[in-house]
């Protein structure tokens, strides 16, 4: 990871019209993507993850959908702002995307080959012979066994790990700046996920790609990403090192994540930690933090008002009435240990 800030996203908010009122799937995002850098972005069904993520490349459909306000800044151009050849230029060639069903992303009834050389083609501008050298050399780092021929294969003949391996050698094969990874572990089984993410680490390595990787568990991102945004209810309520957060767990929620993930070098009584209570309606939620009904530290001003962030060191913060005290409009930093 670099200083160089090579996406910005700012007070991003995006939301969905329906009939039962307004849904804000994401509300108020902030955060700063360096160079090289891999941001995990954590956080249950529901907590406006992937909508963030399809907001930066700007693939929300709308209606119902609408990025309401805020900016995304890549090397200073605002995605959000961008006319649709412009945007063409930029998605799949420097911002890729990995979705999280390889199957459904996947065209079933076009090989492989077919699928690959068209984005090298598009993006890369290398005749037909050429792209698909690319794409070969890009399943092959991916370790796709047999590479040379089973790029003519049809998906349904790949596994469900070897189908996420072609995901990412497409999500590759034009070097994007950036790589967004949405759960793309989810649907294998605990050997295979560890096979991809050592996989994902390499090959961005190799290349120097930045990553978003997207997922449900900090168990997940712990050795692979540098900082980790956990989001609640369209919001972020921790952000920071990678480090900071497994080691000055601040938020209530992000604690009950932490807790939730299975640990060898503990005992227990057989029965796995899970937060109380289910995630909220985000439908005209008010004005107050969505997580008190399930916390068990919380205060009563919880209920009555959303609370400020609080920054610490490194650019660790949390936005949690435990550590904020509103006074005369003034805000103090209060009480830093793990509960």
């Amino acid at each position: 990871m670099t200083d160089e800030v090579i996406l910005q996203v700012k007070g991003l908010r995006t939301y969905f019209h329906s009939d039962a009122g307004i849904v804000k799937a994401v509300d108020g995002i902030t955060f700063d993507l360096h160079k090289g850098e891999t941001l995990g972005i954590v956080g249950e069904s529901g907590s406006g993850k992937s909508v963030t993520n399809l907001s930066i490349i700007n693939l929300i459909q709308t209606p119902p959908g609408k990025i309401e306000s805020g900016e995304v800044l890549f090397h200073g151009e605002d995605v959000l702002k961008m006319n649709d050849e412009r945007l063409r230029e930029i998605r799949g060639n420097r911002i890729s995307m990995i979705f999280q069903d390889p199957m459904s992303s996947l065209n079933p009834f076009l090989r492989i080959s077919t699928q690959m050389i068209e984005t090298i083609r598009m993006h890369q501008g290398l005749k037909k012979k050429e792209a698909k050298a690319k794409a070969v050399e890009m399943l092959k780092l991916a370790g796709i066994p047999a590479a040379e021929s089973r790029i003519d294969c049809y998906p349904h003949q790949f596994s469900g790990g070897m189908r996420q391996r072609v995901m990412i050698a497409m999500g590759l094969s034009c070097n994007p700046e950036i790589l967004i990874a949405d759960e793309p572990t989810s649907a294998l089984d605990v050997t295979i996920q560890a096979q991809i993410i050592e996989l994902m680490q390499d090959l961005t390595r190799r290349l120097g790609t930045a990553v978003i990787m997207i997922t449900h568990s900090l168990g997940v991102v712990a050795g692979m990403c540098d900082t980790i945004n956990v989001m609640y209810a369209g919001k972020t309520v921790e952000h920071g090192l990678t480090i900071d957060i497994f080691k000055d767990t601040k938020h209530p929620y992000t604690q009950g994540l932490i807790k939730s993930v299975p640990r060898l070098d503990r005992d227990t009584d057989g029965r796995l930690f899970s937060i109380p209570g289910q995630p909220p309606n985000v439908i005209d939620l008010p004005d107050c933090c969505p997580f008190y009904p399930r916390c068990h530290k919380a205060l009563e001003i919880c209920r009555k008002q959303y609370p400020p962030l609080v920054t610490f060191k490194n650019g660790h913060c949390t936005s949690c009435w435990l550590y904020a005290q509103k006074d005369a409009g003034t805000i103090t930093t209060g009480d830093t240990n793990n509960g």
